[in-house]
């Protein structure tokens, strides 16, 4: 009898801390769709791609998880995509299964790049997902609230602790978008996967956006070229609780596509 009250106790408790954990990053979605209006408009409004390349990735990462899942199912593999840049992350029992998921992504049209984050381990299980999503969440809302970037310059993937940011930005914004999510609690690594662009380029693409979603354009402080070290660090806008920065990294595995591909898949 001892022993299954104890039994209860604990599914209860974890049932618990689950709900606890998907209503925080519930209400930390409804925060960033507010914050994305209170900007000015839907955040995609103002992506520096495309609305042809937006479409182009999302149909590279729905062809990309689809087959991946159907030639490894017993994997945990996760499929991020921006401007034809593909990051594959998540956790297979091998290194054999790890190299195949990269391969399926190279056979797919129009991948440029492919960085291979894949780790060979068990699968991360519900508690490791569920603070993803949590600090998914809490990165999101501390680029919102850092003054001098915007946060749908980036595409933040979170991984068991670790986080992956990509996009199309200076070296000074990826700088500082980097640092604010290092100080993030709970963040045990961040991942650079950015496409780096001269300061120019950003205000031409920013421009570009703007008028695309009908709205006029903003003009933003002219900065110079960046040369040098990446900053490490910046002054955040908001009193968001911070920790030391974690440890920041370039992606490694980092591989060539297969961007004229004919195979028609």
């Amino acid at each position: 009898m001892r022993a299954n009250r104890v039994m209860k106790t604990f599914v209860r408790a974890t049932f618990l801390t689950a709900s606890a954990a998907t209503l925080v990053v519930s209400l930390q979605g409804c925060v960033l769709a507010l914050a994305g209006a209170a900007g000015g408009g839907a955040l995609i409004a103002t992506d520096r791609r495309t609305i042809g390349t937006q479409t182009e990735d999302r149909e590279i990462q729905v062809k990309a998880f689809s087959q991946i899942a159907n030639e490894i199912p017993d994997s945990h593999v996760n499929v991020t995509v921006f401007n034809r840049r593909v990051l594959l992350t998540g956790e297979v029992a091998d290194a054999a299964k790890r190299q195949r998921a990269e391969d399926i992504t190279r056979g797919i049209n129009n991948v440029n790049v492919i960085v291979n984050e894949i780790a060979v381990q068990s699968q991360s299980d519900f508690s490791s997902r569920a603070n993803d999503s949590y600090l998914l969440g809490r990165v999101k809302t501390a680029l919102i609230a850092e003054k001098g970037i915007s946060a749908n310059d980036f595409k933040v993937v979170a991984e068991r602790g670790n986080i992956y940011l990509m996009g199309l930005v200076t070296v000074d914004e990826g700088g500082r978008g980097t640092d604010v999510a290092s100080r993030v609690p709970g963040v045990v690594q961040v991942v650079k996967v950015f496409e780096y662009i001269q300061p120019e380029a950003a205000q031409a693409l920013q421009a570009s956006a703007t008028a695309a979603a009908g709205a006029p354009a903003v003009q933003g402080e002219q900065v110079e070229p960046t040369v040098g070290a990446v900053p490490s660090s910046s002054i955040n806008a908001q009193p968001l609780e911070q920790q030391a920065p974690a440890p920041v990294s370039n992606a490694t595995q980092v591989r060539p596509g297969n961007p004229n591909s004919k195979t028609g898949q």
